[in-house]
């Protein structure tokens, strides 16, 4: 049985796809071992089973700290935010590039899952002669002429002039990702690989896996060696450990319910929770609200919500749900649709803009930008998605080709067929003894 190398990022949606696909390989007999800042490991789920590992590396001196600084950077917005977040990113590839190596070889890895959104996973399998499977927890990071990059929220156009706007896009990106792009070439002199800057660079070129389904994607080119699988998410799990069942109190009956979940990352916007429940109930309808513990028990207490929690059975929460309220994040977007249930959108910063251009492009619900967003537009917005049955209808749709796609399961079969077809596994020790003397 092979021992897999988890190399992701210390945030909560990335951590539970990782989970997910680290339980399924070690249900099979297989070890897998998270790879993590120091610190990130509080961030795991603890119900984790026997097999599951974690090894946390040590950054010293300036990049020390680097798993409570990319949350924090993660969790805000704006031009500075985004600076701040590709900056922390870049320390952590360097990072990563240079202590890995050696954890790897003490841990006597066979293979690595690596982030897409985490170059220096690649690198470092690529270095030491690994098979390496690129698992995207959020859209997939590969490149596409036709397809807008994953945080723009362009809709799709495979006109000229479309092709020239993502073309336009690429330049704009590769200048905000210079930090990266350096860190990239840095870890490349170091790990003794040609030198390459970009992200799509250091993907594997055998097996890349993403959560977002065909049905759900814009229109690509066909790859052999890309597989969307749809929601990865842990088949068991102890009755102790999951939250709480949701009771609405006897006045919601027969009234319209609305789901209302911003990510772990975003669920502290309290006055952006407020005004959705706010016109939610100017409509009659109930409401759910997640906040994944970012706001206080007052802050939880005044939004007026028929249900406050945390965090809930996500899966329970949509099937009481008539519509739900998200910033279009990967993992709740894919729940939501699985369950058939249309979206409001309200993207806030990563991929969420190209998933919620995704949402509108397949008439499954609709986006509103948070400028000068009002309780006026969220409640028109909500009247159309609950009265409208074009919406429901579509989401429906895409209902059946989420429910049937592999998840976990299929990931890691992916995953142990780049291992078993790997022809770079034959050469690891020669590779390993070069790079870790």
């Amino acid at each position: 049985m092979a021992h897999f190398a988890l190399i992701t990022l210390p945030l909560f949606s990335h951590l539970r796809v990782f989970e997910a696909v680290a339980e399924e390989l070690v249900s099979r007999g297989h070890r897998a071992s998270f790879i993590l800042p120091e610190g990130a490991g509080r961030h795991l789920s603890k119900d984790l089973p026997e097999g599951v590992g974690l090894i946390e590396y040590d950054a010293e001196g300036p990049s020390a700290g680097l798993a409570e600084r990319m949350v924090d950077a993660a969790s805000r917005d704006g031009p500075l935010a985004l600076f701040r977040t590709i900056a922390v990113g870049a320390e952590a590839t360097g990072a990563l590039s240079r202590c890995a190596p050696r954890l790897l070889d003490r841990l006597g890895c066979d293979a690595v899952i690596g982030d897409q959104t985490e170059p220096a996973a690649g690198l470092i399998a690529e270095a030491l002669g690994l098979p390496l499977l690129s698992l995207a927890a959020a859209l997939p990071m590969h490149r596409d002429e036709s397809v807008p990059l994953p945080f723009l929220g362009w809709r799709y156009d495979s006109s000229d002039e479309g092709l020239g706007r993502n073309r336009g896009g690429e330049m704009v990106a590769r200048r905000l990702l210079k930090h990266q792009g350096r860190a990239i070439e840095t870890a490349c002199r170091e790990l003794g690989l040609p030198i390459r800057s970009e992200l799509a660079d250091c993907l594997s070129t055998s097996a890349q896996v993403s959560q977002l389904v065909e049905a759900f994607d814009f229109p690509r080119a066909y790859s052999s060696i890309r597989h969307g699988v749809g929601p990865i998410r842990r088949r068991w799990r102890p009755a102790a450990t999951a939250p709480a069942s949701i009771v609405l109190p006897e006045h919601s009956a027969g009234r319209p319910v609305v789901y209302v979940s911003l990510g772990t990352l975003q669920g502290h916007r309290y006055r952006l929770l407020k005004s959705i429940v706010a016109a939610a109930r100017d409509l009659g309808a109930a409401t759910i609200v997640a906040h994944c513990g970012r706001l206080t028990e007052r802050q939880a207490a005044s939004l007026e919500a028929d249900h406050v929690a945390d965090f809930v059975d996500q899966a329970s929460a949509l099937s009481l749900a008539d519509v739900g309220v998200t910033h279009a994040g990967m993992n709740t977007v894919l729940d939501a649709l699985r369950a058939g249930k249309p979206l409001l959108a309200l993207p806030i910063a990563f991929d969420q803009p190209g998933i919620a251009a995704r949402i509108v492009h397949h008439g499954v619900g609709l986006k509103l930008p948070r400028v000068l967003l009002s309780r006026r537009k969220l409640a028109r917005a909500l009247e159309a998605l609950l009265c409208e049955d074009s919406y429901r209808k579509a989401a429906g749709r895409m209902a059946g080709p989420i429910r049937a796609s592999g998840g976990a399961v299929m990931a890691a079969d992916i995953a142990e067929a780049a291992l078993s077809g790997s022809s770079r596994w034959q050469n690891k020790e020669t590779r390993l003894q070069g790079l870790v003397a």
